[in-house]
């Protein structure tokens, strides 16, 4: 058998949850055509004696949707084995938009995903090559993408395209969702997997207004998934928000037999246990036969932010003021003792919000007048200065024009209770948030570090229920048909990785965003080799050059490669 590729003497864990066996892989024209004993000649051989070879991961949350125009690797997923991803999560993307709106389109993803304006302008450059959502995806087919790509048409840029400004002020008329829902239908029609959307509190925008998604009613919502549904894009993926939670999703699933995977079950997001009632009620629609899932990380949600873009705070009223502040109005408030009493009382002991004393993990990150400060706990300097501790963190946020970085434990910090979600069948675990936040977080590596640390070092899960986890799960639950699985006649999108090692290094900060913003990455620890249709786009030595020159990843339109029709 003459082969392209062949991935010989490892464990293969195929992704549906069957145990592994020992077996070689056989790759010709970017399919897998053979798993076994395999004798013949192959142009490329990859020797993964003690190692394990699975499909290539998926992850369904991502933000890539303007990092993708200049970046076609889609860096760092592939580094952590991902060989498809979706884009356009929480009704977020950059098409449809108007030129007149790519302004309010940049401030909106630079606020409320932390993106950098500045990377933003100077990546997408000053003439978009593209305004509407199939443009968008000719766009990106064209280009080529690293690994393979799927989009959400998200509702902010529609509302935007519709409305204008309006669309972060009102609800829209009817003729209003009307013309949205003809936009909806060009851009399933034209590929799209799903439409997304948010009416999550902590989603601001330009200005510190509301993100427009947040501003529609159930029946707007109702219209925009009824018709992607009606055109073939029956998936949904929401960030819940106090009106549209799991009643609206339990209607929504009843009145148009739609997927809907929401935006996040997260560990004691209302204090020790609250995770469990809405555990239970997933269960409970699933064993009705409604198809409505929360999404759960599998590490802490840990942002390290400084106080000029105080994300982790937007919520509490006493950060309202400083949402609409310029630079130095913000200063100022920092420094007004009535707003550090406001901060103190919403997030003293007792407060009943994530933010509650949240001193107690936080450590300071990076403060350049004195870095001996540097990984010391902000609760341990206060006491042993005998300050407040927000007083401290303002202070030492003001001493350095508020450039003093903070690493906060936002969410998921509990392990006994993040492994209560990651292990339960309820659950789809995801939310790496890649592409967004880039110089606060970074979970790209959300798959190595549930392989090293949850499987090899906790053993919260097996190795074939985590690999399915990242693989089979995800796929079928977006309606990504031709992927997730390692089997004769699938794609060859595939991992060789060391189960003995694998993991991810902590975050590191880099300057190479466009314009030179900073972003935070991690690398892979024992990730022999990444595969995407057939093409070893990664190896121990990083990225393949080739692949970059000739990227093999297939845009999903509908959920599948063109090839596969």
């Amino acid at each position: 058998m003459d082969l392209d590729l062949l991935i010989a003497g490892g464990t293969v864990v195929d992704g549906t949850g069957a145990p592994g066996v020992r077996a070689d892989v056989g790759v010709r024209d970017g399919v897998v055509v053979a798993v076994g004993r395999i004798d013949g000649a192959a142009t490329t051989t990859i020797d993964a004696t003690d190692r394990v070879v699975c499909p290539g991961f998926v992850d369904i949350h991502t933000h890539y949707d303007a990092q993708v125009v200049w970046d076609s690797t889609l860096s760092c997923s592939p580094w952590h084995g991902v060989t498809t991803l979706l884009i356009g999560s929480c009704g977020f993307g950059v098409a449809p938009t108007r030129p007149e709106h790519r302004d309010i389109v940049m401030r909106t993803l630079e606020k409320v995903e932390g993106m950098s304006y500045e990377a933003l302008r100077s990546g997408l450059g000053p003439s978009w090559p593209f305004e509407s959502f199939p443009e968008y995806l000719d766009l990106l087919e064209d280009r080529g993408t690293l690994v393979n790509v799927a989009a959400y048409v998200g509702h902010t840029p529609l509302r935007l395209y519709v409305m204008g400004s309006d669309a972060t002020e009102r609800a829209a008329t009817s003729d209003e969702v009307a013309r949205m829902q003809k936009l909806v239908a060009e851009a399933v029609d034209a590929g799209a997997i799903g439409f997304s959307t948010s009416h999550a509190v902590t989603h601001h925008g330009a200005g510190g207004r509301p993100v427009p998604s947040r501003l529609s009613t159930f029946d707007e919502v109702d219209a925009l998934v009824g018709t992607a549904a009606a055109h073939g894009a029956p998936f949904v993926q929401a960030a819940m928000g106090r009106s549209l939670f799991n009643d609206e999703f339990t209607r929504l699933a009843d009145r148009h037999d739609v997927t809907i995977t929401w935006t996040a079950l997260l560990a004691s997001m209302a204090g020790p246990g609250s995770h469990r009632r809405h555990l239970e009620t997933a269960r409970e629609q699933q064993e009705s036969g409604r198809r409505i899932i929360p999404q759960v990380a599998c590490r802490p949600i840990m942002f390290d932010f400084n106080l000029a873009e105080p994300y982790p705070f937007e919520m509490l009223p006493s950060f309202a003021p400083v949402m609409v502040a310029d630079r130095d109005e913000t200063e100022s408030l920092y420094r007004d003792p009535g707003f550090r009493q406001s901060f103190r009382a919403d997030t003293a002991a007792g407060s009943r919000n994530v933010n509650e004393e949240w001193w107690e993990r936080t450590v300071v990150s990076r403060h350049d007048p004195d870095p001996d400060l540097e990984e010391r706990l902000v609760a341990d300097l206060a006491s042993e200065r005998g300050v407040d501790p927000i007083d401290l963190t303002l202070d030492l946020a003001l001493q350095d024009g508020l450039r003093t970085r903070f690493r906060y434990a936002f969410l998921n910090h509990r392990a006994d209770e993040v492994r209560e979600l990651i292990s339960d069948p309820a659950t789809v675990v995801t939310l790496s948030d890649a592409g967004a936040h880039a110089d606060q977080l970074c979970d790209a590596c959300w798959s190595t570090h549930l392989l090293g640390h949850w499987v090899r070092d906790q053993g919260a899960l097996t190795l074939e229920s985590a690999v399915h986890a990242l693989t089979q799960r995800p796929a079928s639950i977006a309606g990504l048909t031709d992927r997730g699985v390692l089997a004769v006649g699938r794609p060859a999108d595939m991992v060789v990785f060391d189960p003995a090692t694998v993991g991810a290094t902590a975050p590191r900060r880099v300057a190479d965003l466009p314009g030179g913003a900073e972003r935070l990455v991690t690398d892979p620890i024992g990730v022999d080799a990444v595969v995407v249709n057939g093409i070893v786009v990664r190896d121990g030595n990083g990225d393949r050059p080739e692949a970059i020159e000739h990227p093999p990843g297939h845009l999903l339109r509908h959920g599948h490669a063109a090839a596969q029709g």
